[in-house]
């Protein structure tokens, strides 16, 4: 009979060691399933446009444009300082000769 306590007791023992470890289980997952429902959700992946070869030969063939028009330009106002210079220059011996007469 006192082996049959001892079981008994034994039992009783495991029983609650199984009872303290299914709630620490229950436990657990609760915590698991409050973290799952408080991270956002992840975002949805980023699709990158398909290239467009014809976009980017427009812009290129804009910039080569717009480039060329700048360089003409650079070169009608440089034309035009020289010409301007020669001018004053021609203008001023003009008006030094004038002088040297009247005098």
């Amino acid at each position: 009979m006192n082996d049959d306590l001892e079981r008994a007791a034994r039992a009783a023992v495991d029983a609650a060691d199984n009872t303290r470890q299914t709630e620490l289980i229950l436990a657990v997952l609760q915590a698991q399933q409050l973290l799952n429902q408080q991270q956002p959700p992840a975002p949805a992946p980023v699709q990158r446009p398909e290239f467009n070869a014809t976009k980017w030969l427009v812009i290129g063939g804009v910039v080569v444009s717009v480039g060329l028009v700048g360089a003409l330009f650079a070169v009608a106002i440089a034309i035009g300082a020289v010409c301007a210079t020669a001018c004053l220059l021609v203008l001023r011996g003009m008006w030094a000769d004038i002088q040297k007469g009247r005098r």
